[in-house]
This record gives structure tokens, C-alpha cells and sequence, in this order.
């Protein structure tokens, strides 16, 4: 085996790891495929014959790339209040994809994701690299500049972000439960009964692009939200539970045509946040073929 063919077997093997790094990063699947190919193409390029650790060069390199493509990302995007939902990683329920299982190995919900996409991007590649893939901060510092103690900063202040905004997720077993009971609502147009499944601080974002139809919003509170979900209830008989990232969720598809994508945060029994994404565009781009089984 020479050089070029042993650095290829390598690359394959740390794919999937290097991938979940950058999923975590940018919130896009088909944006972390392109950070992915990019560490390839570095791989290629470069004399790697005295690196140690090949893997922790990679997650490195992909780091590297991932913050150029949040900071050239963030340079582009005008201040907006339109909401945005990382994309989602849907699965059959029952079903076990090695690579999803990777993406999902910390049960990344799509609440933290939204959390994540509030962090500048220097904060975002310190939490990521260093709380979700223990990466030392002396190797992180170069990546943003900084000095180690610097860059702990960052880690420390994204941190305590993360653990205001988000909250632990009931098993599995209830989620489901709670989400039949939100879809049975919903089709029989119970205002009441969805109130009763929403924690009074329910927050509801809804990312639907540039569809005219379904502007995308942010909406808060019990009533708010239990009135939000009346207005899809023509449509909730063509709601399909999913996994959506690791929890339940659902697909809605009239006719076999995606319309939607909802991920629930479900705590203590309540639906505490409920993302949905709607944009045609980018629901076009997931691996969704099996909702026609």
C-alpha cells in the first residue's frame, strides 16, 4: 500500500467523525459534506509524514475550515429576524444508520443546534471542539488565534449559553408518547388538549426560506404556540413520526411531498420547543426517500 492509498483508508475511517465536527459547526448537512471534502483536498496537499496523530491533525483542518465557512457566513448574512433551523438528521424509526449514529452520538437536538447558531464563530468552534470532542485548548488556540486561556474563555462563556438555554430531554419512551398525543390533538382541532401537552414557555421557530405561503417565525408561549399548530391541522393527517435528531418527531407529506420537518424538545412530560423547517430548498437536499415506504 503506498502513501497516497494508506492516507485514502485513513480519510475514509475518520469521515463520519469528522463529519458529526462539522455538522455540530454549521448546522448544515450538506455544508459539513463540503467542510469534509475541503480536509480531503488539505489531506492531499499536504506532507503529513511527521504528524503523529492523523485524526486529531483532521478534526483540526476541518475546525480550521468550518470557522472560515461561519465567518464568511456571518460576513454575508444581512441582521435579519427571520428565524433559522439547522438542518436535521431524520431517520426511520427502528432503524440503525452507522453514520447517523455518529452525527447523533451526543443526542445533538436541534434546540442545541439553535442555540449553537447564536454563538460568534471563534465561541462556537472552542465549545465544539473542546466540550463535544475534547480537543485541548492548546491545540484550539491556534485555530482562533488565541492563547489558550483565551480560548477557554470562549469555551467558558458559549457554555453558559448552552446550559441557560437548553434542558434535558425525557427518554425516548415518553417523547413518543407525548408527540401522539400532540399529532391526535392537532388532527381532532383540540385547542385545550395541545395547551395541556405545551410548557407555558413553549417556544415554537419555524424556518420555512423564502416560502411566501409560511413566513418564517418565532413564536412563545402555551396559547400561542396550541393556535400556530391549529392552523396545520388539514395536514395532520399526513404527519408521520420520525427520529429527528436522536428524539421524536414528524414528517408531513401529502401526497408522498414533503412539506415539513418538526423536531420537539419534550422535558418533565412538555413540549418545550417545537423547530420546524419548511423550506422546500433545503428539505429537497435531505435523505428522506423512505417516507414513501
Amino acid at each position: 500500500m503506498d502513501d497516497q492509498e494508506f492516507l485514502a483508508e485513513r480519510f475514509h475511517a475518520d469521515r463520519p467523525h469528522l463529519k458529526a465536527v462539522a455538522y455540530r459547526m454549521l448546522g448544515s448537512l450538506s455544508e459539513a459534506d463540503d467542510a469534509v471534502q475541503e480536509a480531503w483536498f488539505r489531506l492531499h496537499r499536504s506532507d503529513t509524514s511527521a504528524v503523529e496523530n492523523l485524526s486529531g491533525w483532521l478534526t483540526t483542518v476541518v475546525g480550521r475550515v468550518c470557522l472560515d465557512m461561519l465567518r464568511s457566513r456571518k460576513s454575508r448574512r444581512e441582521e435579519s429576524l427571520d428565524v433559522r433551523v439547522p438542518d436535521p438528521v431524520v431517520q426511520r424509526e427502528g432503524t440503525v444508520d452507522p453514520e447517523h449514529e455518529v452525527l447523533m452520538a451526543d443526542s445533538v437536538g436541534l434546540a442545541l443546534l439553535v442555540v449553537l447558531e447564536t454563538l460568534g464563530p471563534a465561541e462556537r468552534l472552542a465549545f465544539v471542539l473542546h466540550d463535544m470532542f475534547a480537543l485541548p485548548f492548546e491545540e484550539i488556540a491556534p485555530i482562533v488565534g488565541r492563547t489558550p486561556a483565551a480560548t477557554r474563555q470562549l469555551a467558558s462563556r458559549a457554555r453558559r449559553r448552552v446550559q441557560g438555554t437548553t434542558s434535558v430531554p425525557d427518554d425516548l419512551t415518553r417523547q413518543r408518547e407525548v408527540v401522539d398525543a400532540f399529532i391526535a390533538a392537532s388532527r381532532g382541532g383540540d385547542f385545550d388538549a395541545l395547551v395541556a401537552l405545551l410548557d407555558p414557555e413553549v417556544v415554537l421557530r419555524a424556518d420555512a426560506g423564502a416560502l411566501p405561503t409560511m413566513p418564517s417565525r418565532e413564536v412563545r408561549g402555551a396559547r400561542q404556540v396550541a393556535g400556530q399548530a391549529l392552523t396545520f391541522q388539514k395536514f395532520s393527517q399526513f404527519s408521520r413520526r420520525v427520529l429527528v435528531n436522536g428524539g421524536a418527531g414528524i414528517v408531513t407529506a401529502p401526497g408522498g411531498r414533503t412539506l415539513s420537518v418538526m423536531g420537539f424538545t419534550i422535558t418533565g412530560g412538555k413540549i418545550v420547543a417545537i423547530d420546524i423547517l419548511a423550506d422546500p430548498d433545503r428539505l429537497s437536499r435531505l435523505d428522506l426517500t423512505f417516507i414513501g415506504d
